[in-house]
């Protein structure tokens, strides 16, 4: 189905971007899952994972305020 001639173009990081509160939660509810089941390395790459969505969140606004 075609979007309005106005409506933004979705793209993966505007999705990202308007979900990533979303995103962060299912990555650190992934890695407690893997954290339970003594998966300790996995648990953490999908907390790196969110921690590098989370700073890099972080500068976008800090560059915005400025």
């Amino acid at each position: 189905m075609p979007s309005a001639p106005d409506a933004p173009e979705e793209t993966v990081g505007s999705l990202a971007a308007l979900y990533l509160g979303n995103i962060l939660y299912a990555l650190e509810a992934t890695a407690l899952g893997f954290e339970q089941q003594g998966q300790q390395d996995h648990a953490a790459f999908y907390r790196g994972i969110a921690r590098k969505l989370a700073e890099a969140r972080g500068r976008e606004s800090a560059g915005g305020a400025r």
